[in-house]
């Protein structure tokens, strides 16, 4: 199955625009939560450089929250039964001969990452009190559900498969850090990418 130009890119863009509607709802439902950070973006590769997870930008609107979302792609495969991967070749890719028929979907599996502010020593050295630690894990865990649950709810009618749904598989959720002040989760979603088929082979 061939793939339209801009389908990672088109899946990428509509999952961050979900994390983000998400996480500003849940700012307005649960007092003390933070909404989605003011820097939120598509990064490119595997790694993604924790760049920011204090309080950002001072000159951000009223509402905007610190931290760090960013989206990247782990990985383009093909998946005969979604969201697995193949790991062998069909007989006629074996021959070596290209058929449209096979693989019967290609699917990306794309990480979302948030970082917030993690408590730490202060200027004398003391570990910082358990209440600032306990509202920093309550944080996280409200995080937690609020992007898994946009994962399963929203990304389903996004984009250009609106009416049918995009086939989504939500995978794990990890707790990331802390470490150097930052504290976070990772979140893996599959996405069943739509195709256009293969062009018409053309007679010399």
């Amino acid at each position: 199955m061939a793939l339209q130009v801009n389908a990672v890119q088109d899946v990428a863009e509509a999952v961050l625009g979900c994390v983000c509607a998400a996480l500003q709802d849940a700012a307005q439902q649960v007092d003390g939560q933070p909404g989605c950070p003011c820097r939120s973006c598509l990064v490119p590769g595997s790694l993604v450089a924790w760049d920011s997870c204090d309080d950002p930008c001072n000159t951000t609107p009223a509402g905007s929250a610190g931290g760090q979302l960013s989206v990247n792609v782990a990985r383009l495969f093909p998946s005969t039964e979604f969201p697995t991967a193949d790991r062998t070749l069909s007989p006629t890719l074996a021959r070596g001969k290209l058929t449209c028929a096979a693989p019967a979907a290609m699917a990306v599996e794309l990480v979302v990452t948030l970082l917030r502010c993690a408590p730490t020593f202060d200027e004398g050295g003391c570990p910082p009190p358990c209440d600032a630690l306990g509202e920093a894990a309550r944080i996280l865990h409200t995080d937690m559900v609020v992007v898994r649950n946009a994962l399963e709810c929203c990304l389903p009618t996004a984009g250009e498969q609106r009416r049918r749904g995009r086939v989504v598989f939500v995978g794990e959720s990890r707790t990331i850090g802390p470490e150097g002040m930052c504290v976070g989760l990772e979140q893996r979603v599959t996405v069943a990418l739509p195709g256009c088929g293969c062009p018409e082979e053309t007679s010399a």
